[in-house]
């Protein structure tokens, strides 16, 4: 009985450490989120104001409403590259699960205000 009572704790433990841990990502911006190595990365390809040894693999993240009329077609293009692109070196953030909707949002809300 007793061994029933500590496994319900640790697994309540468990399950609210992932809560946190699933929400820290979340509270991210979308400037932290296109900087951060395991989440979008932006800057390993693409050069991006205040970004430090940016890549050059991509066009330059700046005066982004020039190049995409609408936020939602820029989203489209962070969702899944390839549906404009098929040989696009860039990955499909949204269509592979590397970011979340809300991410990929916030890093759209972040790029679009780019001069």
């Amino acid at each position: 009985m007793k061994s029933l009572f500590f496994l319900s704790i640790l697994l309540l433990f468990s399950c609210t450490a992932q809560k946190k841990i699933g929400s820290k990502t979340n509270n991210l911006s979308g400037k932290q989120l296109a900087f951060t190595r395991n989440k979008g990365n932006c800057l390993a390809c693409h050069e991006i104001e205040d970004g430090d040894s940016p890549g050059n693999i991509g066009p330059p993240l700046k005066a982004i409403q020039n190049r995409f009329k609408t936020k939602q077609l820029l989203r489209q293009q962070i969702w899944d590259a390839t549906q404009f692109n098929p040989e696009t070196s860039m990955p499909p953030f949204g269509k592979n699960k590397i970011l979340s909707e809300l991410e990929i949002d916030k890093i759209v809300d972040y790029i679009w205000r780019l001069k």
